[in-house]
């Protein structure tokens, strides 16, 4: 039995295994023709190699990186062999990891010095965000906590009523107004309300617009600095979900919400139905900021708490 096998459950390791599947065929398919008829790791396999990768959506920073890290343990070893470009590729992937994702969670836990623990959740439509939101509801109350939803993204009716539609599969409370409300009142309203119910996780949606970034960091400030008059601290952390589907695009995407606003950890959803799972390297190398969950399938209990032994153990499995 493997050290991962040890840690984690069969269940969760076996859809991890299945939803990183594409990415890992895709990954080991471009590198067995980028190393084919070499012995030895040279100019030529590194020049193919930092190709696959790029192509693998680790973007190119990450990818100049890991290709500067490994050209420092060929230059030490003038004979290493293809054979070893697995192992090494897996440790300084994991290392690059691990200078972010400090943490080794794999539960569904918040800081018990926060109470109520709020998330503001922030992403553009159709990534998943009211989804994730969803998903997160279900796994914290499973894991014992009282949890409050704010529908704070009241430029679309749509994702008010599909805020609802989780809050009733998930039987936690929502707070909510109409279509065209003030974010930060309803934001306010859902503070209010999980104070006066001792709430131990409020999880705020906002608008998911990004076709003006100032009004976007405008109204994300206002939404933040109305809730902390409510909870001083308020909010502990900032999700930004993102698309790992769209690959490039969801880098894009990063890289217009930290500009807009402080984000502190991410969710990178639908990794199941595509051979992007490299992005989730390059992102959360390149914006320095922890991967906290990954969506590896549709169903209720497929979004996961991020691990990066347990990613990478499937990744290259």
């Amino acid at each position: 039995m493997s050290f991962f096998k040890k840690i984690f459950s069969k269940e969760k390791k076996e859809t991890l295994d299945k939803g990183l599947e594409k990415s890992k065929n895709t990954f080991f398919d471009k590198l067995s023709k980028a190393v084919a008829g070499k012995s030895k790791v040279d100019d030529d396999v590194l020049d193919n190699l930092e190709e696959v990768l790029v192509s693998s959506d680790v973007g190119v920073n990450t990818t100049l990186k890991i290709i500067d890290r490994i050209e420092k343990r060929v230059a030490e070893d003038k004979y290493l062999g293809t054979e070893e470009l697995n192992k090494i590729l897996r440790e300084e992937i994991a290392g690059l990891l691990s200078e972010t994702n400090t943490g080794n969670a794999t539960q569904f836990e918040v800081p018990s010095k926060n109470k109520p623990h709020v998330i503001m959740v922030v992403g553009v439509n159709g990534v998943g965000k009211t989804t994730t939101i969803g998903k997160l509801a279900f796994q914290f109350k499973k894991a014992g906590k009282k949890v409050v939803l704010g529908a704070a993204d009241t430029f679309r009716a749509a994702a008010i009523d599909q805020l609802q539609v989780w809050a009733d599969r998930t039987d936690v409370p929502i707070v909510k107004q109409s279509m065209g409300s003030d974010p930060a009142s309803v934001a306010f309203d859902t503070l209010q309300s999980a104070v006066n119910q001792d709430a131990d996780v409020v999880i705020i949606d906002t608008a998911g617009r990004l076709h003006n970034k100032v009004n976007l960091m405008n109204e994300l400030t206002k939404v933040k600095r109305v809730m902390q008059k409510v909870v001083g601290d308020a909010p502990h952390d900032v999700l930004l979900v993102l698309d790992g589907s769209t690959g490039q695009n969801a880098f894009e995407q990063a890289k217009q919400f930290t500009a807009a606003t402080e984000v502190t950890s991410l969710a990178v959803t639908k990794l199941d139905g595509t051979a992007k799972g490299g992005v989730v390297i390059g992102i959360s190398d390149q914006f320095q900021i922890p991967v906290k969950y990954i969506g590896v399938g549709e169903g209720i209990e497929d979004l996961q708490v991020f691990n990066k032994f347990e990613f990478v153990d499937s990744f290259f499995k």
